[in-house]
């Protein structure tokens, strides 16, 4: 009997395997969450340190997404040749390593380095997880359990948050360090950790490694406490669009250019925000906004957004919902351009914290969708590397529009929201409950 992985997967649910596996994966995803978004809360503390203006120290942001974008683009090609496995161990080993080198960088040039190096790191981590976690999901769990796996991009932005915020109450002379040496721990435990998740079954189909996959699935099934695949059955990979047309070949080009538009966008206006945002609110910001603390009370206004979304893909459809995310992020920019007061400001930014992270939850969610098991690392890789030039650009160039009013700048972001919430109508079919074989 022939049987796809989808059609085995679904068999057997989703249930303890997946739970150990986002387990897993969301620990090195909060750790990720962290790095990011370590650049706008070490900025301050990195001038102080070296004598530098603040644009000056936002350069290891620079190199952090330069890193980001090289290693997005390499890794998630590599993937999609030698396995995900082999990349995820390297890559998240080159995470902690460097990481936590980071803390002890001896003077700027140094430190400008390991952040190159631990934005390769991440750049090939966040790609390679989303392709593995969703090969290893059923169709009908699929877009919940990923939006949930970016769920912990929240928990990882909830402890930097706090980290700055108890640096600066203990009036730490360098509190950077601190900063980059608690956001290195988490990928310190996923080495070990790492070494328990097996190579996906699609990828070992895909290159004739029939029995090895049916291997990997029954262990699937087993830590799901289902029946096993008997030797009369037979993993076969499901018709789909030939490798060799690639990502922009005839049947994939509107899609992938849809999609990598979308990320582009969503990418300048998040980190445009919360990249500046950290110094913007501590120096400039009025009230009970003006601290550390509503730093991250924004931090847990992002996880309903990801709980809403995690319905929402499965509920109303992966597009609809990256759709009305994206709206609602819009809105939150503009409400704040028309604040008067800092409790108007700050409820703004709730909301616009709360849509932005569920926005990400959507598009992650749907993104694998789009891709077969051959171009699937290859297309979350492009995805995120496209990504990492709206974080290139945030730090920098939008530092200028910065300079003439941070309304001016947030205004900005929500005419590219209202844009990117257009570019997703040229995305195509829905994916809820479909293959991805």
């Amino acid at each position: 009997m022939d049987m796809t992985v989808d059609e085995a997967l679904t068999h057997g649910g989703a249930g303890r395997f997946q739970q150990r596996l986002l387990g897993i994966f969301g620990l090195v995803w909060a750790a990720d969450a962290m790095q990011v978004l370590a650049i706008g809360f070490t900025a301050a503390s990195i001038a102080t340190s070296f004598g530098l203006t603040v644009p000056q120290a936002l350069q290891t942001g620079t190199l952090f997404f330069l890193g980001m974008f090289a290693g997005a683009t390499l890794f998630g090609r590599i993937a999609d040749r030698i396995g995900r496995r082999n990349v995820l161990l390297l890559t998240v080993l080159c995470d902690a390593l460097f990481g936590l080198a980071s803390a002890f960088a001896q003077d700027f040039t140094m430190l400008l380095a390991l952040r190159f190096l631990t934005g390769m790191a991440v750049g090939g981590t966040l790609p390679v997880d989303y392709a593995l976690m969703a090969e290893f999901l059923p169709p009908r769990n699929r877009g919940r359990w990923l939006v949930w796996l970016e769920g912990f991009w929240a928990v990882g932005t909830i402890v930097i948050a706090l980290t700055a915020w108890i640096a600066h109450l203990a009036g730490a002379a360098e509190a950077w360090r601190w900063i980059f040496g608690v956001a290195a721990l988490p990928a310190v435990i996923g080495v070990v950790m790492r070494l328990w998740v097996p190579e996906s079954p699609m990828f070992l189909l895909r290159h004739g490694k029939e029995e090895k996959a049916r291997a990997v699935v029954n262990r699937v099934l087993a830590g799901n406490g289902a029946r096993h695949l008997g030797p009369e059955t037979r993993l076969v990979a499901p018709a789909a669009p030939e490798v060799g047309q690639g990502i922009f070949g005839p049947e994939l080009r509107r899609r992938s250019l849809a999609i990598f538009a979308t990320w582009f966008l969503v990418s300048v206006s998040y980190y445009g925000v919360f990249v500046w945002l950290p110094s913007q609110l501590v120096s400039g910001g009025a009230g009970f906004v003006k601290s550390y603390g509503f730093l991250v009370l924004l931090a847990l206004a992002q996880i309903p957004g990801y709980a809403l979304a995690a319905f929402g893909v499965e509920a109303w459809g992966r597009k609809l919902t990256l759709q009305l995310f994206l709206v609602l992020s819009a809105a939150g920019c503009f409400l704040f351009t028309l604040a008067t007061t800092p409790l108007m400001g700050g409820l703004a930014l709730l909301l616009m914290s709360f849509a932005l992270l569920g926005t990400w939850g959507a598009l992650y969610a749907i993104t694998p969708e789009l891709y077969p098991t051959g171009l699937r690392a290859t297309g979350m890789g492009t995805a995120s590397a496209v990504a990492r030039v709206g974080g290139l650009l945030a730090p920098s160039l939008l530092g200028l529009v910065v300079a003439q009013g941070f309304g001016i700048a947030i205004g900005a972001f929500a005419a590219l929201l209202v844009l990117a919430a257009v570019t997703t109508l040229m995305i195509g079919p829905e994916t809820r409950d479909r293959a991805i074989g």
